[in-house]
């Protein structure tokens, strides 16, 4: 189940699905995808027609209304994406926690003490979903322990949404010298407004983003960034699914440890 909503990345997540399929295949399963955003009525209809052996459910929210059928039903399931309970579940998802305190902990050690948070859209956030929440609460505490000013900004994404954005956080912060973005449509409409605000990167401003390696090496400053494993996740839920359909598996929460790769878009804080 892979509700393909307009607020999120789609390329991410049909990365992820690809991953799943592939890797299903090799263990002779077949996948059906489910794109709608149907919620609980979804789940009814695969638990209640026999149409497929196993789910995997994709764009959890902390409080998703469709775990309390998966645990009512004996069909095995996978979450790819973490709820606030995680009880009788099994979850594989990138340790979003610790991918928002890596970021800040990046740009504190280079002097950072004033930083901007672009974020997803602010519907995902509405829904509570359960990567943007964590990296944010990652993001907040690793910035209070380090004595970091941090300063979050939802944003649509695209040029003029980022253009407002930016000069809302440039009036409110005027000091902020490192960004953290998580969210790939906003990264080179950032990228294309701090140029021409003449503020150079990574010499007047330094930027982190959470996306996947092709965004951050294709980006007109090659990004420091933390990587999506999409391929990883995809793999290792259908792994997991397996192992439970062939009677082996049990209820666990896997959560990928988080890289960040140095490239050319963060230095030290300028003097």
């Amino acid at each position: 189940m892979v509700p393909l909503r307009t607020d999120m990345y789609v390329p991410v997540m049909m990365e992820i699905a690809i991953a799943v399929a592939t890797t299903a295949r090799t263990h002779g399963y077949d996948v059906l995808l489910l794109t709608g955003e149907e919620g609980p009525d979804a789940v009814r209809r695969v638990t209640g027609s026999g149409l497929a052996d196993a789910m995997i459910l994709m764009d959890v929210e902390l409080d998703d209304e469709r775990l309390p059928l998966l645990r009512g039903t004996d069909q095995p399931s996978v979450l790819i994406g973490l709820p606030a309970d995680t009880t009788g579940l099994t979850c594989v998802d990138l340790d979003f926690r610790a991918t928002g305190a890596l970021c800040v902990e990046h740009l504190a050690m280079l002097g950072h003490r004033d930083i901007a948070v672009i974020g997803e859209a602010p519907a995902v956030y509405e829904r509570h979903t359960g990567f943007a929440e964590r990296t944010l609460d990652g993001l907040r505490s690793r910035a209070q322990e380090l004595g970091v000013r941090l300063l979050h900004r939802p944003c649509e994404g695209g040029y003029d949404a980022m253009a407002v954005t930016l000069a809302r956080i440039l009036d409110e912060r005027p000091g902020t010298t490192g960004f953290v973005v998580q969210n790939e449509s906003a990264v080179e409409p950032l990228l294309a407004l701090l140029r021409q605000q003449g503020r150079a990167v990574p010499e007047d401003v330094s930027v982190v983003a959470i996306c996947p390696d092709q965004v951050a090496t294709q980006a007109s400053v090659r990004l420091t960034s933390v990587a999506i494993p999409a391929q990883e996740m995809g793999r290792n839920a259908v792994e997991r699914l397996v192992a439970k359909l062939d009677g082996r598996g049990s209820d666990e929460v896997v959560l990928i440890t988080p890289e960040l790769t140095v490239r050319a878009s963060t230095g030290p804080v300028p003097e």
